[in-house]
């Protein structure tokens, strides 16, 4: 990532506005953002899909649900932060499993880019189905989008939910119904 081009950039944009970079409180911003912009975008540096190379045998053929993981994105149109919840199901097929963490680095791996929230949700779904080979995996997203609350529209506390269905979860109603179920429900489970 080319630090120097984000300063660059980021000065140009507070003169653009009408700032004074010079100023007290602004001075070091286009360093700051420059960091920032490293840390929050370094998922363009990496595969999300290499958390997934760590492999468990284990008969275990039965859903496997990680909820409530937190996201934090950059809406690629606007810039501007979208944030909420993944959820991440899937069905082992041949004993093949990974470890619960692995799902959610794979979600802050992709997430961690100018992103889409249907692409985003498509490449976790994909990414697992690919690397673990399961019977199946279903990812939903919820997010509340900063362009659609601080800008245009104006409507903070609307969510969009995003869902990606694969394998089993996309051919069997039940069994999509039952993840659905489980990740709608707020009790902890026995």
């Amino acid at each position: 990532m080319d630090l120097k081009k984000i300063e660059t950039a980021v000065q140009m944009i507070l003169e653009a506005v009408g700032e004074d970079p010079q100023r007290e409180g602004l001075v070091d911003t286009p360093k700051r953002v420059a960091r920032m912009y490293q840390e929050i975008l370094g998922g363009l540096e990496e595969d999300p899909s290499r958390h997934l190379d760590v492999l468990f045998m284990e008969e275990h053929e039965e859903m496997v649900l990680v909820k409530n993981i937190p996201v934090y994105s950059m809406c690629e149109h606007h810039l501007l932060p979208f944030y909420g919840q993944a959820h991440v199901a899937y069905i082992p097929q041949s004993g093949r499993v990974t470890g619960l963490s692995k799902l959610a680095r794979v979600v802050e791996g992709f997430a961690r880019r100018p992103q889409l929230q249907e692409r985003l949700t498509s490449q976790i779904a994909d990414t697992i189905m690919r690397k673990l080979d399961p019977q199946g995996v279903l990812v939903v997203i919820e997010a509340e989008h900063m362009c659609m609350t601080m800008r245009g529209v104006k409507k903070p506390g609307s969510r969009t939910v995003t869902s990606a269905v694969r394998g089993v979860f996309k051919s069997s109603k039940a069994t999509r119904s039952e993840a659905f179920a489980l990740i709608r429900d707020s009790r902890d489970l026995p």
